[in-house]
C-alpha cells in the first residue's frame, strides 16, 4: 500500500511539474536566431529563451546541484568555463556525451570548470553520477529556477526540455565557442571542442 502511495504522489509530482513547465516556457521568446536549427524525429524544434551568441558576455544563472543548492555562473569567477548541455542524463546519447567529457576530456583540462546542465531532477542527476562515477563534472539541473534555458535560449518548446549543445567561456565569461547540435540524437562534434579547449 505504502508504495502504491509514493507511485502515485511520484506521479502527481511529475504530472504537476510538466504542466508548470509546459506552462512557463509561453513566457520565454522565441529564439529568433537558433529556433528551428535543432531537429528530432526529422522535426525542427522551436526554441525558447534569449540566445547568446559569440563574442558576447555569458549571462549569469543559477541552477540547483545534485544537494538542491544553488550554483551560479558567477562562483566560476575568473575560470573558464565548458557548459555541456543535454536534453536527460537518462537516455543514451546524453549518458555518452557526459560520460565522454568527464573520461576523456576533463583531465586534460584541469583549468576549466566543466558544467553538465539538463533537466533532470538533482536526485536523478546524484544518481546518474554514482552510478556512471561521474567526478570531474558539476551536474546542474536546470529544473527548479530554469534560468539558464532562459537565459540562453535553449528550451524546447512543447518538450520542456534543453537542447544538446556545448559552449565554452573564456575567463572573462565571454562565450567564444558555441555549438548547437542540430540532431538531438546525436552527439557532439567532440574533435572541435578539444581544438576550441586548446585556443584558451
Amino acid at each position: 500500500m505504502l508504495k502504491k502511495f509514493i507511485s502515485v504522489t511520484s506521479l502527481v509530482t511529475t504530472l504537476i511539474y510538466s504542466s508548470n513547465v509546459l506552462a512557463e516556457q509561453f513566457q520565454f521568446p522565441v529564439n529568433q536566431i537558433d529556433s528551428g536549427k535543432v531537429s528530432a524525429n526529422n522535426s525542427k524544434l522551436t526554441l525558447r529563451g534569449t540566445p547568446v551568441e559569440l563574442g558576447q558576455p555569458a549571462p549569469n544563472f543559477k541552477a540547483a546541484n545534485n544537494k538542491f543548492s544553488p550554483v551560479s555562473l558567477s562562483d566560476f569567477e575568473g575560470k573558464a568555463v565548458l557548459i555541456s548541455t543535454v536534453p536527460s542524463l537518462d537516455t543514451g546519447i546524453c549518458s555518452l556525451q557526459t560520460k565522454h567529457f568527464n573520461d576523456k576530456i576533463a583531465n586534460n583540462y584541469s583549468d576549466v570548470v566543466m558544467l553538465t546542465i539538463s533537466m533532470d531532477l538533482p536526485f536523478a542527476q546524484s544518481r546518474f553520477c554514482k552510478t556512471e562515477n561521474i567526478t570531474q563534472l558539476h551536474t546542474l539541473s536546470d529544473a527548479v529556477w530554469r534560468e539558464f534555458a532562459q537565459n540562453y535560449g535553449l528550451l524546447i518548446e512543447d518538450m520542456g526540455l534543453l537542447a544538446r549543445s556545448v559552449m565554452i567561456l573564456d575567463k572573462e565569461h565571454k562565450l567564444v565557442y558555441k555549438q548547437l547540435v542540430s540532431n538531438l540524437a546525436k552527439e557532439p562534434d567532440y574533435i572541435s571542442v578539444e581544438a576550441a579547449l586548446k585556443k584558451l
